[in-house]
């Protein structure tokens, strides 16, 4: 039987890995259809275990793979890019499949430029267009009948029919053997656990103009029935000793009665695991009287998308959402003594220093467990790139991970943006820190605690503070404090 190696891309930025180490379930799917096409999937998680390129390269000697793919968003491309080139380099008729949000709407770019690297581009959902090319290719057939794909052809980009999306998710298989959980898939706040990343539903019908969910999506949203998503659940617990599982779908609570109904079958079999999420703020708001369920289900950790603290933002990124809803949100989230973390962003073409104070000191009201002030950036394919345009000042993607500031303001500078990132996390956290150590709830107390140490150790934070300001003797002294307090 031929193989497949999926890799992810070695690429890092400091703000991801500080909660834990998980696979991205994308490629448990993946893996799946390659079964179903007759190919043995082999998975290799660079990313997630540090590995670098000489890694990666002693891999695919090792497996000796006839075909190598991965995936990438805009940050991981540069990576993902080298990780075929050397599959290339080391065996020239090993056949290179790239997938992801990039890759689809950045398909022509990807195959003009480096078409000696990439033979296909999977554009949009991957599972029924990779069975069906590995099918094609195998048989030696024509790629050309393939949808939602796209290859170099007689020096020019040629692009099959869009695939349609996938219809019943419930269907889909994942290939959850393919991850070594002998290695340390874990979240880090709660020391010996073992997290595994699940998607109970896929896309996000929100019009956003700086996402690429949504537009990935094509503003769709489809679930999966609650009894499919107990019975992996299940199967995660029982057969690998799963008891983190976050919920990596984008909008899981879009439909009301669906989401219920899930909560209330986790409350009536009460597993030992806990959930962390994402959604929006305004259901959120609109569960206000179910929120017990969310907490009594295991939910202990809810991400929600606020981006900016002055309503003339909001309505500039399309984001369909009132600054007072944003409160009311992560005020019921506190009320039921689940973690809250939100992100705002900085850097907007019309940014300047008193805009940034309005929102660190908004941020505050706000009030959420864990705030991230990140930099806007434009996705070359977002319905915000062409308002942008002529305030972006770096082009080397793999800086476009939400940290490093792309566009440079009128009035700003780009350090000023980075300083001011800074900034706003040593205030934002250094008050924090004092309201945590007289915190009554020991569980969020000792969760916050510990994510802090964590934050406060990542490369990010420790980069960036060193190279831009000391930490001040305060806040220093509340982090030793702080430290005493967990027992490190």
């Amino acid at each position: 039987m031929k193989k497949i190696l999926f890799i992810t891309p070695p690429y890092h930025c400091g703000v991801v890995e500080v909660a834990g180490r998980w696979l991205p379930p994308q490629f448990l799917f993946l893996g799946a259809s390659a079964r179903r096409a007759g190919v043995e999937p082999v998975l290799y998680d660079a990313m997630g275990f540090w590995a670098d390129h000489d890694d990666i390269v002693a891999e695919m000697e090792n497996v000796n793979p006839d075909y190598v793919a991965t995936s990438a968003i805009t940050a991981t491309i540069p990576d993902a890019l080298r990780v075929l080139q050397n599959a290339k380099q080391l065996k020239p008729d090993v056949v290179t499949l790239l997938g992801g949000v990039h890759p689809t709407f950045m398909d022509r770019e990807i195959l003009a430029e480096h078409g000696d690297s990439v033979d296909y581009v999977i554009r949009g959902e991957g599972e029924e267009t990779l069975r069906e090319l590995l099918e094609c290719l195998e048989a030696g057939g024509d790629a050309k009948g393939v949808q939602g794909i796209s290859f170099r052809e007689n020096g020019h980009v040629a692009r099959t029919l869009p695939r349609p999306l996938f219809e019943d998710l419930n269907t889909l298989d994942r290939a959850w053997d393919l991850i070594d959980w002998t290695k340390d898939y874990t979240y880090y706040i709660f020391p010996g656990s073992r997290l595994a990343a699940i998607n109970t539903s896929r896309g996000c019908n929100s019009e956003c103009t700086f996402c690429s969910q949504q537009k990935f999506w094509a503003r769709s949203w489809r679930a999966r029935s609650p009894e499919d998503v107990l019975e992996e659940v299940e199967f995660l617990h029982t057969r690998f000793g799963v008891n983190v599982i976050l919920l990596g779908d984008e909008y899981p609570t879009n439909d009301r009665a669906r989401w219920e109904k899930l909560l209330d079958m986790l409350i009536e079999r009460r597993f030992p695991i806990r959930f962390l999420m994402e959604t929006r703020v305004e259901d959120i708001v609109r569960d206000a009287d179910i929120m017990h369920k969310y907490r009594e289900a295991g939910i202990v950790h809810v991400y929600i998308g606020v981006e900016a603290t002055n309503q003339e933002t909001l309505d500039y990124i399309h984001k369909d959402l009132k600054v007072e809803t944003s409160k009311k949100a992560i005020d019921v989230l506190h009320r039921h003594g689940i973690v809250t973390e939100t992100s705002f962003i900085l850097g907007f073409p019309d940014e300047t220093p008193e805009s940034i104070r309005c929102t660190l000191e908004l941020s505050k009201w706000y009030n959420p467990d864990f705030a991230h002030f990140l930099a806007i950036t434009p996705w070359p394919y977002a319905d915000l790139y062409p308002q942008v345009r002529d305030h972006i000042a770096v082009t080397d993607y793999s800086k476009y991970n939400l940290i490093d500031p792309i566009i440079k303001p009128k009035w700003m500078t780009l350090e000023d943006i980075d300083r001011a990132m800074v900034s706003c996390y040593r205030e934002f956290y250094h008050g924090k820190m004092k309201e945590v150590l007289t915190m009554g709830d020991a569980f969020k107390k000792d969760y916050i605690l510990t994510s802090m140490k964590l934050i406060m150790r990542s490369s990010f934070i420790v980069e960036k503070m060193g190279n831009l300001m000391e930490i001040p003797k305060q806040m220093a002294a509340t982090m030793r404090q702080m430290a005493g307090a967990t027992g490190a």
